[in-house]
């Protein structure tokens, strides 16, 4: 279906007048089709009214654009009209003068009998051929609502914009204007985009209804298709089986907004020296190809060029250790798997509960699944064949490896097995093994492969002991791999340092992705205190081609290891979405049923505008759109239920409020 109007990456940005910014909306994305009839709801302050004037032309937006019909609006016309709350009618002309005034103003060229013609026509649609002489203060609330609507619909608007028409409206005159727009919109095929209040309004009008985030910084965060046949009535609708569910829906996001609002509304903290409150800190790390920002922020000096004067880089030997020392406090810092911001704020595993947050995507990519060369050599080349072998030896356990329970290694991992038919709880074992222990524990046997970052598939290969089956360019390009992770409460007692440190680390991450840059970080990569690799094993895939160990040749992979390129760096709530159903689908947690919450309290967006725009980046997000990895099956970020209930291969699934 061909697009009618795109809310292209919207963003709105006010000036403060201490200095700084406002940011209203941010990164709005939203496509609709002609004759669609959207709602627009969410708390007070969240941009609905913003973005409305934006569709109108009454405002332009900071940066993205509004596109109807293949044309940018960048100013008010005639094919979008607006409905406000207060009517907005001149109250010394009368009825059928407020419709002529708009009538006459935009259809100067035709005659005045075919004007005057469509002002009694559109009169008589909204009921006010009797009231047409008479002027607004001796109408009421509901008539001068409709001599509005019948203003805005004279002129024949390609676009509607509805601002709240009904909310001062009694319950019975609400009702009325509802069917009468209802009536009026399907008849002549309006496009309409309306903000309200109402969850039962929205549910009754719309097509589509659109949950708008609190600001600042408001954005999409769900969206919901109204499944009611057409024409609607109010007693049909409430009776549809889908009703209840849908508004409980709606009303359970509201009050997650609410339960978010309280947790970022907290006193801000003292400040210290250089404007931070902290300048002494202690980063932690894995060796990692990925770990490139935090070595190039200290190489650079960058961590001293934003305030922070000392800061050590340690190097820890697991991932559990990472946990551990940013939940203990050791360290004020660390880079941390994808999930594992996720994993510590639902409390995953023995620990309890400790929020974690993110406002930095450090890294994308850089994962391989490697196999020892002892199967490839008995015939295991493919996913296919490594399902034959399992079902050839019943009695042969074999033991595959990741990283972390919370890790895209693992991840991924379950879920390539799980594409296959094969049950990575039943069919294998999959153990947990630090990264630099993958190559030595696979030479000793006691693990037939794993899925790891580099260097340490292109090591395996190197020493001929391995064979890489699958890279993520094979699995899922681009993906959310490495996150900057800091506990929510020392976010909130160090906020300027923690803002100080995400803009040095985004600045490492744009000087990693420069080519001519690669081989200056691969030395400094190389040295004993960071990975302590050889340059002829870390050089693939982070710059030369990318040897499989199958007798092939190395090939070039684009954006193996991603830092900064295609929006590499902001946080992304829907990838965050797709890996707490994972980590439910294995049964590590229960899927929480306030996920929207727990996403947005984890992946903070709000924070990296702000460094983001403090350093003259774009502080656009990723866009919100459906996944879809190499099995071919799409995760949609608005029924992530649904895309669990497709699934084959899973645990018993657990669906709960999980409040932290």
């Amino acid at each position: 279906m061909t697009v009618f109007l795109k809310v292209d990456h919207v963003d709105r940005r006010f000036p403060l007048a201490g200095g700084g910014e406002y940011v209203a909306l941010n990164n709005i994305a939203l496509p609709i089709h002609q004759g669609e009839f959207v709602c627009l709801v969410g708390h007070s302050g969240c941009g609905k009214s913003t973005l409305l004037n934006i569709l109108a032309g009454l405002d332009q937006p900071s940066s993205g654009g509004i596109i109807l019909e293949g044309r940018q609006v960048t100013e008010p016309g005639p094919d979008r009209m607006v409905v406000f709350q207060n009517y907005s009618l001149l109250p010394w002309l009368t009825v059928r003068q407020n419709v002529a005034l708009a009538v006459d103003q935009v259809m100067k060229q035709h005659p005045q009998a075919v004007r005057d013609r469509l002002i009694d026509h559109h009169l008589q649609m909204v009921g006010l051929e009797r009231a047409a002489h008479k002027r607004p203060g001796q109408i009421s609330g509901g008539m001068k609502q409709r001599v509005a609507i019948a203003r805005a619909l004279a002129i024949r608007p390609k676009l509607l914009l509805l601002d709240e028409p009904f909310g001062a409206l009694d319950a019975l005159t609400r009702g009325g204007l509802q069917e009468q727009l209802m009536k009026i919109c399907q008849e002549h095929e309006v496009t309409c985009v309306m903000v309200t209040h109402d969850v039962d309004e929205a549910l009754l009008l719309a097509d589509r209804i659109v949950l708008m985030t609190n600001g600042p910084a408001a954005h999409i965060g769900q969206m919901i298709e109204v499944p009611f046949p057409r024409p609607r009535e109010h007693l049909e609708v409430v009776k549809h089986p889908n009703y209840y569910s849908l508004r409980n829906e709606i009303v359970y996001f509201l009050n997650q907004q609410k339960r978010i609002k309280q947790h970022q509304a907290k006193p801000a903290a003292a400040v210290a020296a250089n404007g931070l409150e902290k300048v002494n800190l202690e980063l932690g790390f894995i060796p990692l190809t990925d770990c490139a920002p935090l070595v190039v922020a200290k190489e650079l000096g960058l961590f001293e060029a934003y305030g922070l004067s000392q800061v050590t880089l340690n190097r820890e030997p697991s991932w559990g250790a990472i946990a551990d020392g940013v939940t203990s406090g050791r360290l004020d810092a660390a880079m941390m798997v994808a999930g594992m911001p996720l994993g510590l704020t639902l409390g995953l595993g023995p620990s309890a509960s400790v929020p974690v947050i993110s406002a930095l995507t450090l890294s994308r990519g850089g994962n391989a699944i490697t196999l020892n060369r002892q199967l490839y050599a008995a015939g295991v080349r493919s996913l296919a064949d490594f399902k034959a072998a399992l079902a050839h030896r019943p009695d042969q356990v074999h033991t595959l490896a990741a990283v972390h329970p919370t890790s895209m290694q693992n991840l991924l991992l379950r879920h390539w097995l799980a594409s296959g038919g094969i049950d990575p709880d039943r069919d294998v074992t999959v153990t947990m093994i630090p990264p630099p222990q993958m190559v030595s524990t696979l030479r000793s046997g006691a693990i037939d492969g794993y899925c790891v970052g580099e260097p340490w598939n292109s090591r395996a290969v190197y020493e001929g002991i391995g064979v890489v089956l699958a890279t993520d360019h094979d699995l899922w390009p681009g993906h959310v791999e490495k996150l900057l992770g800091v506990t929510e409460a020392w976010a909130e007692e160090y906020p300027q340092t923690h803002l100080a440190l995400v803009k040095a680390l985004l600045d490492a991450c744009e000087y990693c992705d420069d080519p001519l840059h690669r081989e200056e970080i691969l030395g400094w990569l190389c040295r004993p205190e960071y990975l302590g690799s050889n340059p002829a094993y870390t050089r693939p895939g982070w710059m030369d081609a990318y040897p499989r160990g199958d007798g092939g040749e190395p090939q070039m992979i684009p954006n193996y290891n991603q830092f900064f390129n295609g929006k590499t760096n902001c946080p992304d709530a829907i990838e965050g979405l797709w890996i707490l159903t994972q980590m439910a689908r294995w049964g590590m947690v229960a899927f929480p049923r306030n996920w929207l919450e727990i996403s947005e309290r984890v992946h903070r967006i709000d924070i990296f505008g702000q460094a983001a725009r403090e350093l003259g980046l774009p502080d656009t997000g990723r866009d919100r759109h459906s996944l879809q990895l190499f099995d071919g099956l799409t995760f949609d970020p608005d029924q992530p239920l649904a895309y669990l209930e497709h699934l084959t291969i899973k645990r018993d699934l657990r669906v709960e409020e999980i409040l932290v």
